[in-house]
């Protein structure tokens, strides 16, 4: 067992407009008690037209909702002619918290390098929030035997020049492309053996400090059937939800997987 504080974080990708937004984190407050958020952290990562009234439904209840706002990628510069675009610091000032760097849909579909998943990375440290690194292998990878060079040598470009003290409070997201979206999922074992690679690499890179207060998320078809093994291993200290986070009762279900 460990005292890292699970994540679990739910990645809307582009789906619910505002309205339906709102209904989903209404919904999800109701399911989620007191005795959830003491034994998890949560975070929603709304498509950036629904932050602002995730946010303002968050504050503005009796008690404030402690589920953490987060958003699902940032431009690396701090502002500058780039139509389109959103920089870390305009989250910021929406109290967003966590924001995805390198998710493989960035990389795969947009072509986002390891260097610039790494200025991203450090833009969204410099603007006071946490990314959540991600890092995983195709299927022709994984089959060719080089998952560890390719989850390693991410892991060390998205941590490139950044302190140790600060890796240790990221988060870095295991997840295997073969297994997004395709209801295949990584058995708990190998998830717990690529997870344990991460968090190896970040010894080396940064010291056994950061590498013990890292949290390592797995994402990859997570859903309530497979959330309590997959969270059961000893270097999983989490999960990036995608598909089943679009559900209330679903995602309100993992966060709950120790019931």
């Amino acid at each position: 067992m460990t005292d890292r504080k699970p994540l679990i974080s739910g990645n809307w990708k582009m789906h619910h407009n505002h309205f339906e937004a709102l209904q989903l984190v209404q919904k999800l407050s109701y399911l989620l008690t007191n005795a959830d958020y003491d034994a998890v952290d949560v975070s929603v990562h709304p498509p950036f037209t629904d932050l602002r009234t995730v946010q303002t439904y968050f504050i503005s209840e009796k008690e404030p909702i402690p589920i953490a706002l987060g958003a699902q990628t940032c431009h690396s510069d701090q502002k500058g002619a780039f139509t389109g675009e959103v920089a870390a610091p305009m989250l910021a000032k929406l109290d967003v918290r966590y924001v995805i760097a390198g998710h493989s849909e960035r990389r795969e579909l947009f072509g986002e390098t390891d260097e610039l998943v790494n200025a991203k990375v450090h833009a969204i440290l410099k603007a006071g929030m946490t990314p959540i690194l991600c890092c995983g292998e195709t299927l022709e990878e994984r089959e060719a035997g080089s998952t560890e060079e390719k989850v390693t040598r991410q892991v060390n470009a998205g941590l490139a020049k950044v302190g140790a003290a600060q890796v240790g409070g990221l988060v870095i997201a295991y997840e295997p492309i073969w297994a997004i979206g395709t209801g295949r999922t990584a058995s708990a074992e190998d998830a717990q053996a690529v997870c344990s690679l991460v968090r190896a690499t970040v010894a080396r890179a940064a010291g056994s400090d950061a590498a013990a207060t890292v949290r390592v998320q797995y994402g990859g078809s997570v859903k309530p059937t497979n959330a309590k093994e997959l969270m059961g291993q000893p270097d999983i200290d989490g999960a990036l939800v995608g598909g089943a986070s679009l559900e209330a009762d679903d995602f309100a279900r993992i966060v709950q997987y120790r019931l």
